[in-house]
């Protein structure tokens, strides 16, 4: 089971952190620092797999781990995850959030964080890994994007409609009514 997922840059600011397991905030700042520790110092050319710190687990748990660019994707999983299938899930995460994104950077995780959130939920939920399928991820990505531009679009229907009332040929005393003054205008009207 997937324990936490972290990503932090160079410099160990958090840029993504989800945890799968309840820490209070304290403890999971603490944790985000260890893990960083741990990873940062290791060569490019080492293995990336390495075992969990004092604070997330210790050796009953594992880190494993990618470094791209200016950022580490660090994956907290106990001794029933497969390394290579979590390495291969840290493959397909960054994937999709490349595919996402137009070539992911730091910025587009501390902007879009909800959509960055939305991708990982697609992977993993619960701990748990629900979709490891490229298409799939991104099929639900593209889904999830045309619902946010249709509900703009109903979010800008209210002034669609008085626009259309504005053009419409109606007596003027109707055309000037107020929205908040509705109740007594109505009241005022004669036809």
């Amino acid at each position: 089971m997937i324990k936490a997922i972290l990503v932090f840059n160079n410099h160990g600011k958090p840029r993504l952190s989800k945890f799968y397991q309840y820490f209070n905030e304290e403890l999971q700042q603490q944790i985000i620092k260890e893990t960083f520790q741990l990873v940062s110092k290791r060569d490019d050319n080492v293995c990336n797999f390495l075992e969990g710190g004092s604070l997330i687990g210790g050796s009953d748990y594992k880190l494993i781990y990618r470094h791209y660019a200016t950022l580490y994707f660090v994956f907290c999983v106990d001794s029933s995850e497969s390394e290579l299938g979590i390495l291969d899930l840290i493959q397909v995460f960054v994937e999709s959030l490349d595919k996402c994104f137009e070539n992911v950077c730091e910025l587009d995780l501390i902007f879009h964080v909800d959509k960055v959130h939305f991708i990982l939920n697609e992977l993993v939920m619960g701990g748990m890994v629900v979709e490891t399928n490229m298409t799939e991820i991104i099929t639900r990505i593209e889904d999830q994007n045309k619902l946010e531009k249709q509900e703009a679009g109903l979010a800008a229907a209210p002034a669609r409609a008085v626009s259309a009332v504005k053009n419409m040929n109606l007596p003027q005393q109707i055309k000037d009514i107020k929205l908040p003054d509705l109740p007594t205008a109505i009241n005022n009207l004669k036809f």
